[in-house]
């Protein structure tokens, strides 16, 4: 096997955060979001819209960063853009701690060195 293919398959086995959101939930259940880690794929991506976003996350990055990477139990995408006006309007205190659960496994300055 390949190193590159073996990269792969360690990447595909790793656990999922996840982080649950009180406000955003139903029937007094909170809303669980689940993430796999920031790869620099998806770093990439969203410096592409927001230059710079390592050094100065506005939140328009930070909502595009939990479209991105946002999921359900199944694996599936739990947001589209079309959800972006409705995340954007949220309080800042939700949008942080949501991207910040999705983001803390990965240091800022570290992938600034890469």
């Amino acid at each position: 096997m390949s190193i590159g293919k073996r990269i792969a398959a360690n990447r595909a086995a790793r656990e999922r955060g996840s982080v649950d959101v009180v406000e955003w939930g139903e029937n007094d259940a909170p809303l669980t979001i689940y993430f796999t880690n920031v790869s620099a794929r998806d770093i990439e991506k969203v410096r592409s819209k927001h230059n710079d976003f390592l050094t100065n996350p506005s939140l328009t990055a930070m909502v595009d960063i939990i479209i991105l990477k946002s999921e359900n139990a199944d694996g599936e995408k739990m947001f589209t853009l079309e959800d972006k006006v409705h995340l954007m309007g949220e309080p800042i205190d939700i949008i942080a701690e949501v991207f910040g659960s999705v983001f803390s496994s990965d240091s800022a300055e570290e992938l600034e060195k890469n």
